[in-house]
């Protein structure tokens, strides 16, 4: 079992909030972040806002607010597959 985030700061979290302060906003993230029981939990979607303590990324459920402090990993992704006609 993953223990309690205790506020650490790893290496990895030193690389994805560079990162999210420098994409511009519109660019399709990933955002990997722990939460409060310490379990991982990831963000998919368009960088919509960002301020000093957090960003936020919106996605098919909606808005994310992550604060910067719980992220882990960070990355640019190409753009979602076009979906395909159904099939009869």
């Amino acid at each position: 079992m993953t223990p309690p985030y205790d506020g650490d700061v790893s290496f990895s979290t030193l690389r994805g909030v560079p990162f999210l302060l420098s994409a511009p906003l519109g660019t399709r993230v990933v955002v990997r972040f722990r939460l409060d029981d310490g379990a991982l939990s990831d963000a998919l979607g368009e960088l919509t806002a960002r301020d000093d303590t957090a960003v936020v990324v919106t996605g098919r459920s909606g808005e994310i607010s992550v604060p910067l402090e719980r992220v882990t990993l960070a990355k640019p992704v190409p753009p979602p597959p076009v979906r395909r006609a159904p099939r009869f």
